[in-house]
């Protein structure tokens, strides 16, 4: 008997990566399907932007209420989807509910210019792109597609959204709760389906005005090449490979004990993992002390408890990948995990040879991290550098004077000084170098998703 090619199946098997069973089976959407979709964005667009803006706003807010109201749902079904833990499902579901809350005050503050002119009057006008497509990755699925459809919404531009194949659920439960805030069903649709083919088509149909991609680097590339023969906007989010730099005069042992939750959240699986940790030298050796109990206490569990702090990884496939990057002789020392069922692996500290070990260089996206020690503050700032992302990082250090002159120099789009912060809704998220293009969040979100308009208006007879 010939095997099934996936690729032609036209649904998937959605399965709980803690348990390796199939939760649902969700259908995929084709190319006649997506077009299908797309041309009824374009048509749902003129009254979408129509909506009055305090209209507007009603109606996001109405949406952030109805995702509050259904918020433990949503974290369940995350759980189940994509084996987050439940205190972290439960904060990523408040965050789409504040993300929306927060844009929900956006559209009557899309505020134009007047600039003086001889002659006349001049205005500038904030005007919606059209179509927008959204492509979210599989690792947080509900905070970042909200990051995406909440401000394009606001601007009054009609929205469609790809969620990843692995992890659709919350993004469909997302396009319900929409409609049911009175959102119509046209502005804001929800299409599952394969990248090669979804995905895809948001590339090359020239009625998606702009494409917002997170995901890997090496796709984001591809993703931005097939924008330009359209030259149309995107925004990217991708890979980073951030540094946690300890000097010698931090807190040492907060920054050991917080050090595991930098790069551990999510199973590792986070853009933003401070996943190389640089040490100063004098202090290295305490600091692997005082790290070590700290990683062996990360509790990895059943993500459905109240306690878990790191569930499984999303796949097999995604398991055999992280465990290639580790040499076992290069292991410091492992936290526990699971057996049986599942796709887990152990928190692991790795100490590399050198900067150019692999591990030390590619995103893992996973529990692993490696520890180098660095001389003084230009060896952290040039170890910090030497890398072709640049999406966040900490600093660890009591001198307020070294922690503005690293920040300045460390060449990364969110950095968070004694702690391990990245993303603020009010405040702008995205990367440097290879991480992406573009910044989403805060007040400047909306700015992606607008075309200025110019308008001169002659006084003069």
């Amino acid at each position: 008997m010939k095997a099934e090619d996936p690729l032609a199946r036209s649904s998937i098997d959605v399965v709980n990566p803690a348990t390796e069973q199939v939760v649902t089976e969700v259908e995929l959407l084709g190319e006649a399907e997506t077009d299908a979709a797309i041309e009824r964005a374009v048509k749902a667009g003129p009254a979408w932007r129509a909506v009055a803006p305090g209209d507007r706003a009603r109606l996001l807010a109405r949406f952030a209420d109805a995702v509050d109201a259904d918020l433990e749902h949503l974290a369940r079904l995350e759980v189940t989807n994509s084996g987050h833990t439940l205190g972290n499902a439960r904060w990523e579901a408040g965050n789409v509910r504040d993300v929306l809350r927060y844009f929900s005050g956006a559209p009557e503050r899309l505020f134009g210019k007047q600039i003086p002119v001889a002659g006349g009057l001049n205005v500038t006008f904030r005007e919606p792109l059209g179509v927008v497509g959204i492509i979210v990755p599989w690792n947080f699925p509900m905070p970042i597609a909200s990051w995406g459809f909440a401000p394009a919404l606001a601007a009054g531009n009609t929205v469609v959204l790809k969620p990843a194949e692995l992890t659709p659920l919350t993004a469909l439960r997302l396009a319900e709760l929409a409609r049911s805030a009175g959102i119509p069903e046209d502005v804001f649709q929800v299409l599952p389906g394969r990248g090669s083919v979804v995905g895809q088509r948001f590339v090359t149909h020239p009625a998606v005005r702009k494409l917002v991609f997170t995901g890997s680097t090496t796709v984001g590339k591809q993703v931005m090449a097939g924008c330009a023969e359209q030259v149309k906007r995107v925004t990217l989010e991708l890979g980073g490979k951030s540094a946690n730099i300890v000097f010698a005069d931090s807190d040492l042992e907060k920054a050991a004990a917080t050090a595991p939750y930098g790069v551990f959240d999510n199973a590792g699986q986070d853009c933003c993992a401070r996943s190389r940790i640089l040490v100063q030298r004098g202090v290295y050796d305490k600091f692997l002390e005082l790290l070590e109990p700290a990683v062996r206490g990360v509790r990895v569990q059943d993500p459905s408890t109240e306690d878990s702090e790191m569930g499984p990884l999303i796949s097999a496939t995604q398991r055999d990948r992280v465990a290639s990057y580790v040499d076992p002789d290069r292991i410091a020392f492992q936290g526990t995990c699971p057996s049986g069922s599942g796709f887990w692996y152990p928190p692991t500290v790795l100490l590399p040879v050198d900067s150019q070990d692999r591990a030390w260089r590619e995103e893992v996206f996973g529990p692993v991290v490696s520890v180098l020690p660095f001389e003084d503050e230009a060896d952290a700032v040039r170890l910090a550098n030497d890398t072709e992302y640049g999406l966040s990082g900490s600093i660890w250090t009591r001198d307020v004077g070294r922690a503005l002159r690293v920040s300045r120099a460390v060449e990364a789009g969110n950095l968070s000084v004694n702690s391990h912060s990245s993303v603020r809704f009010w405040t702008p998220f995205g990367g440097f170098k290879q991480s992406g293009l573009g910044r989403e969040l805060g007040p400047d979100a909306l700015d992606g998703f607008t075309e200025v308009k110019n308008v001169f208006v002659a006084t003069e007879e």
